[in-house]
């Protein structure tokens, strides 16, 4: 049986202060896991979970277009290059793509094609459907077929300047060939690592006492974006082209046609790409694309849909983020069953106390979770989650997968409420929730009184202080604090 997740205020029942507010707090939080996610490859929730966080502000800045920010993540891409590599500005930006979670949001696409193309409703409409690999985005620029700049995704407008690290990977023609090429070109596509190479890399680097990567996404993130490009070529870091931004001239009329030059010239395409004539078919192939997930060898999280007439893509033309001929056709989030062994308890820089679960191991898509965050005690108490409970595991490319819940007829005999500890694990000081004054609310975080005697809230301190987000001191990370 699965846990339900945490209810919200419907949208339809906020008031203008509400939404106001939470339009705040949503910009805020979702920057920061942009942040996490693009330039420090280190994200913390799911991606469902971030995926549900743009969800809510974009229903949110519908109902109250008034209250829609400057700094709304509707207008924002990615997150700001890091200052280590040189900025690139992008010719054409690389927007992000619009999600659909289900086979009605892809037929609401199509219907949203046809109506703005002014097409009738039972109007063919071609797409090409390809498989989202969840790796970094690149685009290379080539020059007469030679290629002189590569830069990430970064905020969508600039990047950062990766070429050297690019001029190092062998599935990358540093020369295109063939006819047709133009004098310019912005190649783009996703850098990726297979799941047999990244368990290689792992175990290479657990064995010289390095970091081991928590997925492979992280890994080719991680492999691309060195300062040293001699790390890089160790790397067996592939890519596959989805499309192009910048172009002189283009070979083709289609989208496909397009893609059939890009192999011509050299440049690796993923072999599973279709073209497909109607909805049903590109459902089916989205079906076809879930079942055989696991053994692709590689991660993908969802389907890319495109119109296939280049015409059309320039007549739908896009919104503030995302192209109006595209989407993205997600996976839902996997899961599995494993055993709670037990609950640690981390202490962070303000004093908080979470929860997290220690978990027999599990592979849960591909990778081995072993650990899952719980949030707080209320959650703990709202799943029911024991210790000795076989638990519902769910990942969609986390670093820190969650429990959703316990499978209530296989509990054990005896098994107890968790009860969160009243004293810091750390220094012994009384643990408590603070009441707020004002609403006579019980904060939802219970947090250790210890303050400036509290070891652990001191060495939390110190790494947000030496971090990027706070004063960014060189030579001194999350790794000397902890030697």
């Amino acid at each position: 049986m699965k846990a339900t997740t945490a209810t919200t205020k419907a949208v339809d029942k906020l008031t203008d202060a509400q939404a106001k507010a939470e339009l705040e707090r949503l910009a805020g939080e979702i920057a920061h896991h942009d942040e996490l996610y693009y330039a420090q490859d280190a994200p913390e929730i799911s991606d469902a979970d971030y995926d549900a966080l743009r969800q809510r502000n974009a229903a949110i800045e519908a109902r109250f277009p008034e209250h829609v920010r400057p700094d709304s993540p509707s207008k924002r891409i990615g997150a700001a290059p890091v200052e280590a590599f040189g900025k690139v500005r992008h010719v054409v930006p690389m927007l992000s793509l619009g999600n659909a979670f289900s086979e009605e949001d892809v037929a609401d696409f199509i219907a949203r094609v046809r109506r703005f193309l002014g097409l009738a409703a039972d109007a063919g409409v071609e797409l090409t459907a390809e498989p989202k690999i969840d790796g970094l985005s690149i685009s290379l620029t080539y020059s007469d077929g030679r290629l002189v700049q590569a830069a990430t995704r970064g905020d969508g407008t600039e990047g950062e300047n990766v070429t050297p690290n690019v001029m190092t990977m062998q599935q990358v023609p540093r020369r295109l060939a063939g006819r047709g090429l133009p004098e310019l070109i912005e190649v783009r596509g996703e850098i990726y690592l297979r799941h047999d190479e990244f368990e290689k890399l792992n175990a290479e680097q657990a064995a010289a006492g390095a970091k081991v990567f928590a997925n492979p996404r992280n890994a080719a993130a991680g492999s691309l974006r060195q300062l040293d490009s001699s790390i890089t070529a160790r790397r067996p870091l592939r890519f596959f082209a989805y499309g192009w931004g910048a172009a002189s001239t283009l070979p083709a009329q289609t989208q496909s046609g397009v893609y059939k030059s890009f192999e011509q010239w050299g440049l690796p395409l993923n072999p599973l790409m279709r073209v497909c004539e109607t909805t049903e078919e590109v459902l089916a192939f989205h079906r076809e694309m879930a079942a055989q997930r696991a053994s692709l060898g590689y991660d993908i999280d969802g389907v890319v849909y495109k119109v296939n007439r280049l015409d059309w893509q320039t007549r739908l033309g896009f919104v503030s983020r995302a192209p109006r001929w595209a989407i993205a056709h997600k996976f839902p989030p996997q899961e599995a069953m494993t055993k709670l062994l037990g609950i640690s308890i981390q202490v962070g820089r303000t004093g908080a106390l979470t929860p997290a679960a220690m978990l027999e191991p599990v592979t849960v898509g591909g990778v081995v979770v072993s650990n899952a965050t719980l949030h707080n005690e209320d959650e703990i108490a709202r799943k029911d989650i024991r210790v000795g409970d076989t638990v519902i595991v769910r990942r969609a490319g986390d670093v820190i997968p969650q429990v959703l819940g316990a499978v209530l007829d296989k509990r054990p005999k005896g098994a107890k409420p968790y009860k969160m500890p009243e004293a810091c694990p750390a220094c012994g000081s009384s643990a408590v929730r603070e009441v707020d004054e004002k609403t006579g609310r019980v904060d939802v975080v219970r947090r250790c009184t210890g303050g400036l005697i509290c070891p652990a809230q001191a060495k939390e301190r110190l790494k947000h202080f030496v971090s990027r987000n706070a004063f960014d001191i060189e030579g001194l990370g999350e790794k000397q604090i902890e030697a």
